[in-house]
């Protein structure tokens, strides 16, 4: 009967009917959808990785078991790090630490950082392969339920309009949209700045060849042109119609040399033109940055024009009229994240810059018709300026097109990885919290490019959550979650998420299988 029972695979198991969950039975609820995570993981060395730089310390904890925990524990049940060693016992292998080692542990991962995304590069680099000939780079920034500052979380331009402290963060990824690496900065610190000091140590560390790095408005400035040029790279970069200089507003709207436009009205051209942008030159006696005016042979200007730009234009602005008219009714109503953008539109508005409040004054409040009348005229209208003077309009277009990738990036940092609010404060420990990040968000990319871009990251952290499975007894347990998630990793990756039944050994078995996989991927 044994032995008919291996052969079919049966397992028996005896559950009473009356028998009662009792007050500490953690263990009958497992995730095993981190089993996927283990591989890439894995595959990348990062086991190998953090055990080597474990050896050079004189402490007693696993930090490489602490991060394989922290990143498997951010994309699946992204929490605090007090409540991320509560849920340890949720997967299958043993975590043994304190809290206090957590922490600890953060120190030093903030330490190796950057040697940490170094490593991932090469790994992805020999593994998935890179194309860095086209580099997107932003910046995006992370806040603090705090109103401490100190050295790194300070006040600044928040992308969520939120008042509290921030932490700005460029990152760069390549081509394909896979993260390449990431530099934190001072929250006061301006998004431009950031530029030359990221791409400067990355192109170094990285060994990264000629690159067209392409980035937004903000970004867009004299030193951070000047820098790209003089390391032989290009760039391509957005540029304000309605803040640009009078000649590019009017090549903006003269009709002459426009293409055809489409059957959606889309229309574009282009012109090679010598500009004067403004570097910095030093510091002046007072401290305040010094700055010169260069002349810029040859650069092109890329325009067009587009309904549905035009549209969503429009559509953004009337909601910001809406709320400016609110605020000439009641300026006392006014709030930074709920009127961002409002008040440019209504004459004798000011903000008191300490206080985020608004200034009484004598002056009647109105609406700013003139305002709205001057940017009526470049609805729809974009520019983009670029070094790459032989490159197809078109092809320039599409190419800023994909910042749209590392927006998402940012995107998937903050929903589905919960990266903010961050809730450590000493310097180091936001240093390793965001390797802990940039771990996890690698783990997710990677995971996405496995399964050939089906499924968003978010599809797929939603996924490998319901993957979950209950003892049963004899050492058995149950399964029932599947979806066309599951069906692709077993068919692009090998990993079996379908089975309804798994002995203990054999789950054990299949998860020690993903630390051995480390190859060269199709």
């Amino acid at each position: 009967m044994q032995l008919e029972a291996k052969s079919e695979r049966l397992i028996t198991v005896t559950i009473k009917s009356d028998e009662h969950i009792r007050p500490g039975d953690t263990d009958s609820r497992k995730n095993y959808g981190y089993i996927v995570l283990s591989q890439i993981y894995h595959e990348l060395e990062l086991d190998r990785f953090f055990n080597n730089k474990r050896r050079h310390e004189n402490f007693s904890y696993n930090s490489e078991s602490i991060m394989r925990l922290l990143s498997y524990a951010r994309i699946i049940y992204p929490e605090s790090k007090r409540q991320t060693l509560h849920l340890k016992d949720r997967f299958f292998e043993g975590f043994d630490f304190s809290l206090d080692d957590v922490y600890n542990s953060l120190e030093h991962f903030g330490k190796i950082a950057q040697d940490a995304q170094l490593h991932i590069h090469q790994k992805v680099t020999a593994q998935y392969g890179r194309d860095t000939s086209l580099i997107y780079y932003d910046v995006t920034n992370y806040y603090f339920e705090t109103e401490k500052q100190d050295e790194i979380r300070r006040d600044g331009y928040s992308k969520e309009h939120r008042r509290d402290p921030i932490i700005q963060m460029g990152m760069a990824i390549d081509r394909n949209g896979i993260p390449m690496a990431y530099r934190t900065y001072p929250g006061n610190t301006h998004d431009s700045e950031t530029y030359i000091p990221s791409l400067a140590q990355i192109k170094k560390e990285y060994n990264v060849g000629r690159a067209v790095v392409v980035a937004d408005k903000g970004l867009n400035c004299g030193d951070n042109i000047v820098f790209s040029s003089a390391l032989k790279d290009g760039y391509i970069f957005s540029q304000s119609v309605t803040g640009g200089c009078t000649d590019l507003k009017q090549f903006v709207l003269d009709q002459t040399g426009y293409s055809l436009p489409t059957q959606d009205g889309f229309k574009m051209k282009s012109r090679i033109t010598p500009v004067t942008v403004k570097i910095s030159n030093g510091a002046t006696k007072s401290g305040n940055k010094s700055r010169k005016t260069i002349t810029l042979e040859a650069q092109k200007q890329v325009v067009f024009y587009s309904p549905k730009y035009a549209e969503r234009t429009k559509y953004k602005r009337n909601i910001a009229l809406q709320k400016a008219a609110e605020l000439v009714k009641d300026p006392s109503k006014y709030s930074r994240a709920t009127h961002y953008g409002a008040a440019a539109y209504v004459e004798n508005f000011e903000i008191d810059k300490k206080t985020g409040k608004p200034i009484e004054t004598s002056k009647a409040l109105c609406i700013n018709k003139a305002k709205i009348a001057e940017e009526e005229k470049y609805d729809g209208y974009y520019a983009i300026i670029t070094s790459e003077a032989d490159t197809p309009d078109k092809d320039i277009i599409d190419m800023y097109h994909g910042l749209w990738k590392i927006e998402e990036t940012f995107k998937i940092t903050k929903s589905v990885l919960k990266t903010r609010p961050v809730f450590v404060y000493k310097k180091e420990h936001i240093n390793g919290h965001f390797l802990v990040c940039f771990i996890a968000l690698m783990l997710l990319r990677l995971v996405e490019k496995r399964l050939g871009g089906e499924f968003s990251a978010e599809c797929i952290a939603d996924t490998l959550r319901d993957v979950q499975c209950s003892h049963m007894g004899a050492n058995a347990y149950l399964f029932s979650y599947a979806d066309t998630v599951t069906d692709a990793i077993f068919e692009k990756m090998g990993i079996d998420l379908t089975r309804k039944c798994m002995t203990l050994g054999e789950i054990k078995h299949c998860i020690g299988e993903t630390k051995k996989r480390n190859g060269k991927q199709k």
